[in-house]
């Protein structure tokens, strides 16, 4: 969980292509939707061929006139696009929902209308006081960051650490890792650049998850974001890692004959 912080460190999130990294006094370290990525046993083997399938199919005349080889990589990655596609939406969906409603007048892509839509219905009915905005988030003893949706006062008195998804699926249990890996991170950065602590300063009540869908409708599900999920989240760093070692199986061994 999180730890008083005696000296405040610096943190830099650093845009780069369609991805983003994270760096605690100059040293970089995971993001938490890496850590679950890399950790956490996703069950969506048919997920991922199915989006492997579909890229082939809608990408056919493409792909043909690339070597057999070169035809694998782009395959093989067409999960990975769907993914990090989902994952804009939900920021690009709340940036259009917040302009429309001070007023202005928006050009919303047909593709983000529902989702827009049904948040804007999720803010009739909740009426959410917001505090913090796509705010980047670490833990300095666990070592890692995060950039978290929303902190806002809602209508029930609480305030809540929201994440938006705008999956086809729905909320996945992964959601709850993820908001505890936020919430309970003890620093945060600030509009102005300045890093801040994050408790006892914010001080989250409750967690949940707003699935937007293209319908226009909206589920809001609380999830369990406790000390308990947070130190789930910390085994699933110690998989993430043991992972990424190069040096678990060493290199073959000899028999030296006397």
């Amino acid at each position: 969980m999180s730890a008083p912080v005696a000296a405040l460190p610096s943190i830099t999130r650093k845009n780069h292509g369609r991805g983003h990294s994270y760096y605690l006094d100059g040293v970089k370290v995971p993001g938490a939707t890496t850590i679950l990525g890399d950790g956490y046993p996703k069950r969506l083997e048919n997920w991922a061929a199915n989006e492997a399938a579909k890229y082939a199919v809608n990408h056919w005349d493409e792909l043909s006139e690339l070597g057999p080889a070169d035809r694998i990589k782009p395959i093989a990655d067409a999960r990975h696009e769907d993914r990090d596609k989902a994952a804009r939406r939900g920021t690009e969906v709340h940036r259009y929902a917040r302009r429309l409603a001070a007023g202005e007048e928006v050009d919303v892509p047909d593709e983000l209308v529902g989702h827009v839509d049904a948040y804007l219905k999720f803010a009739e009915d909740w009426l959410p006081r917001e505090v913090l905005l796509e705010t980047t988030v670490a833990h300095t003893v666990f070592r890692y960051c995060g950039t978290l949706d929303i902190v806002a006062d809602l209508v029930d008195g609480n305030r809540w650490l929201l994440d938006l998804k705008t999956t086809r699926s729905g909320i996945f249990k992964e959601a709850a890792l993820q908001l505890a890996a936020y919430r309970f991170c003890d620093v945060y950065l600030d509009a102005d650049g300045v890093v801040r602590p994050f408790w006892p300063e914010i001080g989250v009540q409750r967690c949940g998850a707003v699935w937007l869908r293209a319908d226009r409708s909206y589920e809001f599900c609380p999830v369990d974001a406790t000390p308990a999920t947070f130190n789930v989240f910390a085994f699933v760093k110690q998989i993430a890692e043991f992972d990424g070692r190069d040096d678990v199986v060493g290199a073959p061994l000899t028999r030296e004959e006397e």
